[in-house]
């Protein structure tokens, strides 16, 4: 009775989402966001600031009462067919983040590897993933020293990622090792992570920043030296 509950709950809430978007729906702005996007996946046109007050009235009338509601509202909204509803799926996500746990990690890693582009997963990797993380370290970390290794570019991404807002408890022997093992990589979303990462970082511990980024400049890309450099630079910190 309780698994039919939360799942007509999630039904409900994906229809009220669906029937929000659809009332504001346009169709020029639909193929302007895809194209800017790149993305086969299609649009309703409703940009971010139209989507706050649906995610106000999600919030309000389908708040999680635990775990198992979370997630399967969280699932609903990820299953639509326009991108927009994906977005809520992963704001809704945000707002109610006090409901994830290690428990919630399956179905962000499903968000990952079927999102396949940085508007998705960066956020799920930075504030789901992340929040995760500085929660329960030790029963996380273990999984994101096998996710710097996978096949997916998302998924390595999402690991050197996932420390971005974490500043003084930021683990940087374990951020430095995801650097390390994806250095060499030709491609651009995990070059642009690497630099992005530690330029994050570089405003907690600027000289461990500095002193990375000296001991490896030879193996770094270009663009992940200058991306990790940036504040360096501009502070003075590095000439």
């Amino acid at each position: 009775m309780e698994k039919q509950s939360f799942e007509l709950r999630a039904q409900q809430a994906q229809r009220l989402v669906q029937a929000e978007l659809e009332a504001l729906s346009d169709s020029k702005k639909a193929v302007e966001m895809a194209q800017y996007m790149k993305s086969e996946m299609p649009f309703y046109g409703v940009q971010k600031p139209d989507r706050i007050p649906i995610l106000k009235k999600l919030s309000r009338d389908y708040a999680p009462t635990c775990q198992r509601e979370y997630i399967k509202i969280v699932e609903a909204l990820w299953q639509g067919e326009h991108r927009e509803e994906r977005y809520l799926a992963i704001d809704y996500a945000q707002r109610f983040v006090t409901f994830a746990d290690c428990g919630s990690l399956p179905l962000f890693e499903k968000m990952i590897r079927s999102g396949a582009w940085w508007d998705f997963i960066d956020p799920i990797a930075s504030a789901l993933i992340g929040t995760v993380l500085l929660a329960e370290r030790q029963s996380v970390a273990p999984l994101l020293y096998k996710w710097i290794e996978d096949e997916s570019l998302w998924i390595r991404r999402s690991a050197i990622l996932s420390q971005l807002k974490h500043k003084t408890a930021t683990d940087n022997t374990m951020l430095f090792q995801f650097c390390l093992a994806t250095m060499h990589e030709n491609e651009f979303f995990i070059r642009k992570a690497i630099g992005w990462a530690l330029r994050e970082y570089s405003y907690t511990e600027p000289q461990l920043v500095k002193e990375f980024l000296l001991a490896n400049k030879a193996k770094l890309s270009p663009l992940s030296f200058r991306e990790g450099a940036k504040h360096l630079l501009k502070s003075g910190a590095l000439k």
